[in-house]
């Protein structure tokens, strides 16, 4: 779907940039559409030379668009939402992507925009991410429409409850780093057996991606592809036997726990920072 709405950006870091991106490369919408707010010259400067929108130093430049993507720090909402709010009308979709800041807390200080809360991971910089959404209170189908429409033009949208948004934190969010940490293994042990670093580093990377690619355009379940690959009495075998020896399950969802747990502490913290309690 192309959008015709002009979109803001506050914020022209990493994930703003990689959206930016997506938005042009997938003809998603136009340069003319688009500008981006910062506090950081040098970003804006490579915003505008490698994309050809419209940036500002003022905030409130980029409030005057329909949609407007929060793509700061949850750090700077106490300062930033009340710097907005009375720029921000019933006209405004206002999509957050500052982890751990619950839609109550932000609609408490915006109470005439519709939000929707969102968590991108990383791999969106590359237009592989997956996106999680959740609606707020005053936000419509149409709005849930277009923010999947911003989000898909670099990965996965789903869409949640919020009360899900820490598990999905736990899971996406955090994922990429759960499997960096495996790669680095991977890449180490590979050594630890004779490889060279850079053979190490390319067969741990490519075994990744063709895993997932694998598991995506197969549809079969992991665990289907699991058996497929491991021969009894083979050497994928002998090592599934040692993970499975070494409680590798429990340890992923002690994991997922702590980052979930962690996740909730987190939105907590920042509602009350935001002065919206825990109503």
């Amino acid at each position: 779907m192309a959008l015709t709405q002009r979109i803001g950006f506050v914020g022209g870091g990493n994930m703003a940039t990689a959206l930016i991106h997506g938005l042009l490369a997938t003809g998603t919408t136009q340069p003319a559409r688009i500008v981006a707010s910062d506090v950081r010259s040098e970003s804006l400067a490579a915003l505008r030379e490698r994309h050809g929108i419209e940036t500002s130093s003022d905030n409130l430049r980029a409030c005057a668009a329909e949609i407007v993507v929060l793509a700061v720090k949850p750090q700077v909402f106490p300062s930033l939402l009340p710097e907005l709010a009375p720029a921000l009308s019933q006209r405004s979709l206002v999509i957050s992507i500052a982890a751990g800041v619950p839609l109550r807390a932000i609609e408490a200080l915006l109470p005439a925009a519709r939000v929707v809360r969102a968590m991108p991971n990383t791999p969106a910089l590359v237009s592989a991410g997956v996106t999680a959404l959740a609606a707020g209170a005053r936000a419509t189908e149409d709005d849930k429409a277009l923010a999947s429409t911003i989000f898909e033009s670099v990965g996965k949208v789903v869409h949640v409850p919020e009360e899900h948004m820490d598990a999905v934190t736990a899971l996406s969010g955090s994922g990429p780093g759960y499997l960096f940490l495996i790669v680095e293994a991977l890449i180490a042990g590979g050594r630890e057996l004779g490889l060279s670093p850079e053979v190490a580093r390319t067969l741990a990377a490519q075994t990744l991606y063709g895993t997932g690619k694998l598991l995506i355009e197969s549809g079969e379940e992991a665990e289907v592809l699991r058996g497929r690959v491991t021969s009894p009495g083979g050497t994928t075998a002998a090592g599934l036997a040692v993970l499975e020896n070494c409680g590798v399950r429990g340890v992923i969802a002690m994991c997922l726990d702590a980052a979930r747990n962690r996740g909730a502490t987190l939105g907590e913290e920042a509602a009350a920072k935001l002065g919206a309690g825990n109503g």
